[in-house]
């Protein structure tokens, strides 16, 4: 549908101006294409869905093209301002354009655009693994946030991937398990908008954590239904999900909304001969409404509640030397953990005359964690084990601002942005400590930590022919703060922080710069360069008086997007990334009993990703991705110099299909080559390969589905580390690889009802 809105009057030459939305929905359509199809001339809609369009002559009639809605046409009328509500429709790749507006460190929507919509995903979990190259893992039972995988990166659970939702963090810094700490089971995949991510330290948005990359998920303003779902499966699993609109169809028409969508799950986790328990709840619920002409507040708020229990990682001994029946036995019955997280959010977006916006964003989280966990047995304590807890209480307080501009110059555009935020982490306290059975014998460590990071950045795209340009600079500062209130008779901790200042801070610039050059409409070549950061654990800061407190990071990439036929479009970057402290599992925390405190050393890494999106017909797609890495301590002799668990070769790829019949779903793989487990390369993390299966019937109303993970059922380890450990009865430490098994064939079928 295409509606002409009354503007002032002037000449066919002057710029076109109109704002892109969804028909049902009426939310705006960012990175929509708007084509002068006389001239070729193209531009993408914005945040907000508005565009500005200027043909070297006039315009008649403008096109308007966004994946997965179907393709407009309209007249354009001078004087006029256009308002476009697309339909949504198939997914066809030939709506994927390459233009030379379209700026390549957003060319991931395109990726992400796809893959939303015909990857199926099951749980939160999956929502990280579209993006292609990503992996995780789970070694401490469900409701522990996974363990991540990105570009060469062991990245634990977030050390160097930024993660947020609707623009508030994910990751928490100085965590009580490990810096960056990112758990995503607060997010209801159903209520996914959509998603964006980017590879490499180039954006300047992006502050801590963003080395290996970023992943920014959107929860959607509106929904399109309401919606009742139920799941079961194996291993006891059960899942309800509902999600309903609160408002009248009046309150559409004045572009209010407002929704809650909750969920619930119960599962053993797999045929664990300690099952796992593993219940989760959320809760969440979002408000959109206008004010005045020119603003748009958006308030959301959420809860989740988790508890389980953990089978742990077990040395390949444990199994073959007869000191648990299976690889589905437990070698310490008390692990497992609890934790909640609470959010509140506001927006306010307000458009500044004809180009420019300005969006503010304040949020609160409380949140809190319990982790009991068991890597080593007796190997540091003989008599009562090696047994932890990790555990935390926090309350974060944020704040972000940010404006932009656009501007033209004949046939040359400018797009300005600057912007500002701060983060205040409070952990009261932070803990770790030794216990057995679950019960408390002492204190490891046990502080309060306090955290600030305020930053500002400025960034310009010019636009001009067929090049485009990206500049950045972003401007961080960290302040941290740790007290130790360990007791006197805790001489580990008193040792550590005996004679150090509790305060310590850091500032670090970071630079961006960009190049794009689109040769036509199926050719673009890309270079990206950039300096980023990941912070250190406040706590390390402190230990070692401030030294490797904002370690960064230096990357650059060599990239093409081609789309050599209109349903084919692929991405090809080589790439390489220098690190100057990598964070390394069991060196840079007190993460276990005896653990050390020692910044880990400079990494280089080099590589090349590879990603393709094929549609065979009007109902089949393909995909594949194919990521090499070669991670390596640049400061190590040769043969000890390998990163320990880091990827180095790794692929996805999926047949996925879409009827006008209803059944739709797809068959994919995942492949995980062989890697070191140690810096030597003596140990070694056993790769595998491992397929799923998802079918679904779909109508207006109602949908029926079978979802299978590891459908072949084949054996493999989805953790694995190496550990010196030693087990009750052994009279000596043994350095070995343990690992938690992968689930087994596991399958499941949902009904969900629309209404």
């Amino acid at each position: 549908m295409i509606s002409i809105l009354p503007c002032n009057p002037g000449h066919a030459q002057q710029p076109i101006t109109g704002k892109v939305t969804d028909k049902i929905t009426r939310e705006p359509l960012e990175l929509a294409v708007v084509t002068d199809p006389r001239s070729k001339t193209t531009t993408l809609t914005d945040k907000d869905g508005i565009f500005v369009i200027k043909g070297p002559g006039a315009i008649d009639s403008l096109t308007i093209s966004f994946i997965g809605y179907a393709p407009a046409t309209v007249k354009a009328l001078p004087g006029h301002a256009l308002l476009a509500e697309l339909q949504k429709s198939r997914i066809d790749l030939k709506e994927v354009i390459i233009t030379s507006h379209t700026n390549n460190l957003t060319t991931s929507r395109t990726l992400t655009s796809i893959d939303l919509n015909m990857q199926p995903v099951r749980s939160a979990q999956d929502l990280l693994r579209l993006v292609p190259g990503l992996f995780i893992a789970q070694h401490q039972g469900g409701g522990k946030a996974e363990q991540i995988f990105l570009r060469g990166f062991d990245a634990d659970h977030g050390t160097d991937v930024n993660i947020s939702v609707d623009g508030v963090p994910v990751n928490m810094v100085s965590h009580a398990h490990g810096q960056g700490y990112a758990d995503l089971h607060f997010l209801i995949p159903e209520t996914l908008q959509g998603y964006d991510f980017g590879k490499g330290p180039y954006y300047t948005a992006k502050g801590d954590l963003c080395t290996a990359g970023y992943v920014a998920y959107d929860t959607k303003n509106v929904l399109d239904y309401n919606l009742v779902k139920l799941e079961t499966g194996q291993f006891s699993t059960r899942r309800i999900v509902a999600m309903a609109n609160l408002l009248n169809g009046k309150a559409k028409e004045k572009e209010q909304s407002a929704y809650m969508a909750g969920d619930a799950l119960y599962s053993d986790g797999g045929p664990f001969l300690l099952p796992e328990r593993f219940q989760r709840y959320n809760l969440f619920g979002k408000f959109t409404t206008p004010i005045g002409a020119a603003s748009r507040l958006i308030l959301s708020g959420g809860s989740m509640y988790s508890r389980w229990r953990s089978s742990g990682e077990i040395p390949n001994r444990a199994v073959g030397e007869g000191y648990i029946p299976s690889r589905w036995g437990a070698l310490d019955s008390a692990q497992g953990g609890l934790t909640t997280r609470t959010n509140a959010t506001a927006k306010l977006t307000t458009t500044l005359g004809r180009n420019g916006a300005w969006e503010n964003l304040a949020y609160y989280i409380h949140y809190e964690f319990s982790l009991i966990s068991n890597f080593t047995f007796y190997y540091y304590f003989p008599g009562t084990g090696d047994e932890f807890r990790q555990q935390e209480v926090r309350d974060i307080e944020g704040y972000t601002t940010s404006v932009s501009k656009k501007n033209h110059l004949g046939n040359t555009g400018f797009t300005s942005v600057a912007g500002a935020g701060l983060r205040y982490d409070d952990i009261h306290p932070g803990e770790l400590d030794h216990t057995e059975n679950g019960h408390t014998i002492d204190y490891v460590q046990f502080g309060r930590i306090r955290e600030l990071n305020t930053n500002a950045y400025a960034e310009e795209t010019i636009s001009t022919g067929k090049w485009l340009f990206n500049a950045g600079l972003r401007l961080d500062y960290f302040h941290f703060y740790y007290r130790s209130m360990a007791p006197a008779t805790d001489t580990f901790a008193s040792k550590v922080f005996a004679g150090t200042s509790p305060v310590a801070g850091k500032a670090i610039l970071s630079p961006k710069l960009n190049i794009q050059y689109t040769l036509n409409p199926h050719v673009q070549f890309y270079f990206k360069s950039g300096k980023g950061f990941h912070s250190n654990d406040a706590r390390v800061v402190i230990a070692n008086r401030g030294n490797s407190t904002l370690p960064a990071a230096y990357g650059l990439d060599l990239g093409i997007n081609l789309k050599p036929a209109p349903r084919l479009f692929i991405n090809m970057a080589c790439w390489y990334l220098y690190l100057q402290q990598e964070f390394t599992y069991g060196e840079d925390l007190i993460d276990q009993p005896g653990g050390p405190i020692s910044p880990g050393g400079s990494t280089t890494r080099k590589g090349v990703d590879l990603s393709l999106r094929y549609q065979l017909n009007d109902w089949l797609f393909t995909n594949l991705n194919i990521d090499l890495a070669r991670p390596r301590f640049s400061d190590s002799a040769g043969g000890h110099d390998y990163l320990a668990l880091a990827p180095t070769f790794t692929s996805t790829a999926g047949l996925d299909f879409k009827t006008k019949t209803g059944w739709n779903g797809g068959i994919s793989y995942r492949y995980m080559h062989n890697r070191a487990a140690n810096s030597s390369y003596t140990l070694t993390a056993l790769g595998y390969f491992v397929t799923d299966l998802t079918i679904n019937y779909t109508r207006n109303k109602y949908e029926l589905g079978a979802a299978v993970e590891n459908l072949f059922n084949t054996q493999w380890n989805e953790s694995q580390f190496a550990y010196v450990s030693q087990l009750r009865h052994e009279t000596r430490p043994v350095d070995e690889v343990s690992y938690t098994p992968g689930a087994p064939f596991f399958a499941k079928l949902k009904l969900a009802v629309f209404f």
